[in-house]
C-alpha cells in the first residue's frame, strides 16, 4: 500500500516554506505527495524534488491545463499551446522526480461551451493524450487523465467516457483516474465501476463527498477498499481534500467555506482510514482472484 496526499490544499506554488507540513506528513507514515505544478520553470522543481528525496516522500504531478492552452479547442493554435503546456508538465515532472501526472489534463476545468462534446473536441482530446504519453514515455512518467464531473468539465466525466479515450490512446503510459468524489456525482453504482474498469486505471483519489475529512461523509470507504484488494490494485491512493488556498481553483471547485477544521488533523485522521481500511479489507476478502 503507497499513500500520498494531494498538496492543493496547502496552496498553488510548493516550495521549502511547506517544510514542516511535508515533514510532518512523512512522519504520519505516507510515501508521497501529489504536487500542483501550475507555474514555474524546471529549475524550481529540480529543487523541490531534491527537498522531498531528502524529507523521502515520493513525487506526482497535480497538473491542469488553462483556457488559453485547451487541447480540444477549434482553433489550431489554442491546440499548439496544449501541447506545449503538456511537454511543460512533462519536463516539470521528470526534473522532481515525479513518475505520474495525474488531473485533468484533458482539457480546462470550469470552461464550458454549452454543448456537450463534440465528435471533433473527443478526436482533438483523443490526439492530445496520446501526444502527450508519448512525450512522457522516455522519461518514464505515467498519465492518468482524470474524470471530472459533469458541473466541472464536459468531455471526461464517467469511467465509460474515460475508458472509451483511453482505448483510442492506445499507449501503456496512458491511463485514468478512479476519484471517490466524481464517482459519487456520477456513477450510478461507484464501487462495481471502479471493478468494471479497473485495468485501465492507474491512479485512485481518496476524497470524500464533501471534498472534507475522507471518512466523515458518506463516501463508502470500506467497499471501495474490499474493491481495491478484490483488483489487487498496486499503485497510488492519494487522499485530496480540498480548502481555500487557492483562489482560482476554489472558484472552479466552488468551495466557499472551510472543510476541516485543522489541517494536523486532516492527515493524521486520513491516513489512519486508510490503514484501517485497508486492513480490514485484507481480512474480509480472499485476494484468491481479480475480476474479469
Amino acid at each position: 500500500m503507497k499513500v500520498a496526499f494531494n498538496l492543493l490544499v496547502l496552496g498553488a506554488e510548493i516550495s521549502a516554506e511547506h517544510g514542516p507540513a511535508l515533514e510532518r506528513l512523512k512522519a504520519l507514515g505516507y510515501g508521497g505527495v501529489e504536487v500542483p505544478v501550475f507555474s514555474g520553470d524546471t529549475k524550481r522543481y529540480a529543487a523541490l524534488g531534491a527537498l522531498l528525496r531528502d524529507i523521502g516522500l515520493s513525487a506526482a504531478t497535480a497538473g491542469t491545463v488553462p483556457v488559453e492552452a485547451n487541447p480540444i479547442s477549434a482553433d489550431p493554435a489554442v491546440r499548439a499551446r496544449a501541447r506545449d503546456h503538456h511537454k511543460w508538465l512533462v519536463d516539470c515532472t521528470h526534473a522532481m522526480g515525479g513518475t505520474i501526472i495525474a488531473g485533468p489534463v484533458h482539457s480546462p476545468v470550469g470552461h464550458f461551451t454549452g454543448l456537450g462534446p463534440t465528435s471533433d473536441e473527443l478526436a482533438w482530446c483523443v490526439e492530445a493524450m496520446r501526444s502527450l504519453a508519448e512525450y512522457a514515455a522516455p522519461a518514464g512518467i505515467l498519465i492518468s487523465a482524470e474524470a471530472v464531473n459533469r458541473f466541472e468539465c464536459y468531455v471526461m466525466s464517467t469511467m465509460a467516457q474515460a475508458s472509451a479515450i483511453c482505448r483510442q490512446v492506445a499507449h501503456p503510459n496512458y491511463g485514468y483516474m478512479f476519484d471517490t468524489f466524481h464517482a459519487n456525482l456520477e456513477e450510478k453504482h461507484p464501487v462495481a465501476t471502479y471493478e468494471v474498469y479497473h485495468r485501465e486505471i492507474n491512479h485512485f483519489h481518496i476524497s470524500e463527498n464533501d471534498r472534507g475529512v475522507p471518512g466523515t461523509g458518506h463516501v463508502p470507504f470500506a467497499a471501495y477498499f474490499d474493491a481495491l484488494r478484490r483488483c489487487r490494485y498496486d499503485g497510488w491512493l492519494t487522499v485530496e481534500a480540498f480548502g481555500r488556498a487557492v483562489p482560482e481553483l476554489a472558484g472552479a471547485t466552488r468551495v466557499w467555506r472551510d472543510l476541516f477544521e485543522d489541517q494536523d488533523r486532516l492527515f493524521a485522521d486520513s491516513i489512519a482510514l486508510v490503514r484501517r481500511e485497508w486492513q480490514a479489507a485484507g481480512e474480509r476478502v480472499a485476494v484468491g482472484g481479480v475480476p474479469a
